[in-house]
């Protein structure tokens, strides 16, 4: 059987480590973003297609950028 082909899957805690970020950031981008689907499941372990990866840092991006607006007084 060739598995050549077959997709490169990951975890949440695969995504978590290569972003350098705490697991839970992960898991509540992969909860509150309908658009992000896990591919297969194996067993209860959600796996994701190595796109997911720049998803999940663009998600994070953006919520730190909203957060730093937030933090910025008003002097006006």
């Amino acid at each position: 059987m060739d598995t050549g082909n077959a997709p490169k899957l990951v975890t949440s805690g695969v995504i978590a480590s290569e972003l350098n970020v705490p697991l839970h950031r992960v898991l509540r981008v992969l909860r509150t973003r309908p658009s992000i689907l896990p591919t297969a499941y194996a067993g209860n372990v959600r796996l994701y297609r190595r796109d997911t990866i720049a998803r999940v840092r663009y998600e994070l991006t953006a919520i730190d950028a909203r957060r730093c607006r937030r933090e910025v007084p008003n002097n006006g």
